[in-house]
């Protein structure tokens, strides 16, 4: 193989002054937003195409001279996917983050994948239409949602990112360009390819164009905070509410205790700590009349399964508040946190994996702060290396290294026990890797193994990520 030296001359000539090697310019490209610095790592170069058929140049150079490549969006991952291989470069997506077309007549919208999800919906807004999937972090790029098909709260009744990509535009390992999907509702039209791309992590292509389909929004939304003495009464009442054919947009599980740290980081309340644990409902509809008459007939079946009371936010400001107190709990925690987990159980499941959770608590004599996505089965659980006591983070725990790896065992094996998965959002990048084969078994991570190998047969996308080869 020629030398890097000639690599960077080669990738000068295709992106110009876009492409960095000074080692305080590409540390932040080291890592992603996992919480601590355990697998950092510095790429030989950063290179930032501006335009797709740039990526592509760059792949193909990449493929040639054999060297490692790992796209990156905007670095919000959570478990080390984005982190560049050894002797790898990052193909910065971040100036690839145009409007391609605005399609209402076909509710779609076509975006470069270095887009933001807030540019995402401010646009779809201004074509008043809707995109339902909201992970949670706006800085992050579309491209990366998609490549790890990003899940959030809405998903109970909108689904994840899957559900509303209907193209991309995909440079393959070998450099060639290719466009999957288009503007369809329907396709039985060989493999589906597209598919195959949502989810993969950057280790079978690198997506540069998203479509997207979009809905009519809904007329109008609310926000409920039902408080109940237990963590296993609030999921008690999931199921009944799906049985009674309401479908709400979203149904958060929170733990009271778990909430004391974010309210303090935003300075507002959450609306009530009676009880132990809450769930947060979102219910959205076409009229007013008809959402608000969902919500009488929620709060009569709510409680008759032990809700002990049911608290209405229907302004957009008090339902924004509820919303930041929830979505804040990471950011509150993160200096303590070593891994935030995503498992993903049936949803009649969660009570008895968060029991075994509080079991692993006692058990390793730690705090794991624990909350989720009640109606979708994706459990959030915080390993913490320092103590947390009444919502302050204290000293750091003892041993923690060996009880993280312990929990993250047993933790993983209760999930996968119950039917479920290791990951329901986050992906699996370096942080699960090694779990992924305990979780699915051998027969169909070497079917994975076969399908990278065929499309990345040099093995240059985003090596050692998901699994190895």
């Amino acid at each position: 193989m020629a030398s890097f030296d000639d690599w960077l001359e080669r990738a000068r000539e295709i992106v110009g002054e876009n492409l960095l090697t000074d080692e305080r310019a590409i540390e932040p490209y080291a890592h992603d937003e996992f919480a601590v610095r355990s697998y950092d790592n510095l790429p030989l170069a950063v290179v930032k195409p501006k335009t797709e058929e740039q990526v592509a140049a760059v792949v193909a150079l990449c493929a040639e001279m054999g060297v490692p490549v790992t796209a990156r969006g905007g670095g919000t991952g959570l478990s080390a996917a984005c982190v560049p291989s050894a002797n790898g470069v990052i193909l910065s997506l971040e100036r690839l983050n145009g409007v391609v077309e605005k399609d209402a007549a076909n509710h779609a919208i076509t975006l470069q994948a270095g887009a933001t999800l807030e540019k995402l919906y401010r646009e779809v807004e201004e074509m008043h239409l809707y995109f339902p999937p909201h992970p949670g972090e706006e800085g992050a790029f579309v491209g990366g949602a998609v490549a790890t098909n990003a899940g959030g709260a809405r998903a109970v009744k909108y689904g994840t990112m899957k559900r509303f990509v209907a193209g991309l535009q995909v440079v393959l390992a070998d450099g060639s360009l290719v466009d999957l999907g288009g503007k369809l509702i329907k396709s039985s039209t060989g493999y589906n390819l597209l598919d195959l791309m949502i989810g993969s992590e950057g280790t079978l292509g690198i997506m540069t164009r998203v479509t997207l389909s979009l809905l009519p929004p809904p007329g109008h939304t609310v926000t409920l905070v039902v408080p109940f003495p237990s963590v296993d009464d609030a999921m008690g009442a999931v199921a009944p509410i799906l049985d009674a054919g309401i479908i709400p947009t979203a149904v958060e599980f929170v733990e009271h205790s778990v909430l004391l740290p974010a309210e303090r980081l935003v300075k507002k309340p959450w609306p009530t700590h009676r009880g132990s644990a809450s769930l947060m409902i979102v219910l959205d509809g076409a009229s007013e009349d008809a959402v608000l008459a969902a919500c009488e007939k929620l709060a009569a079946l709510l409680e008759g399964h032990g809700a002990l009371d049911t608290l209405l936010a229907e302004s957009k400001a008090q339902q924004a508040d509820i919303l930041e107190v929830r979505s804040m709990i990471y950011e509150a925690l993160k200096e303590a946190t070593v891994e935030l987990f995503d498992v993903c159980v049936p949803r009649a499941e969660i009570a008895a994996h968060v029991r075994f959770v509080h079991e692993l608590e006692a058990k390793y004599d730690l705090p794991l702060p624990t909350y989720g996505h009640a109606a979708d089965g994706n459990v959030h659980t915080h390993f913490l290396k320092r103590t947390l006591e009444n919502g302050e983070i204290g000293p750091d725990i003892p041993d923690w290294p060996a009880k993280y790896e312990a929990v993250k065992e047993e933790l993983y094996r209760d999930a996968v026990q119950r039917g479920g998965v290791i990951s329901g959002e986050h992906g699996i990048g370096l942080s699960k890797r090694r779990h992924l084969t305990a979780s699915l078994g051998e027969r169909k991570v070497e079917m994975m193994r076969a399908v990278k190998r065929a499309l990345d047969p040099k093995g240059i996308l985003n090596p050692g990520k998901i699994f190895e080869l």
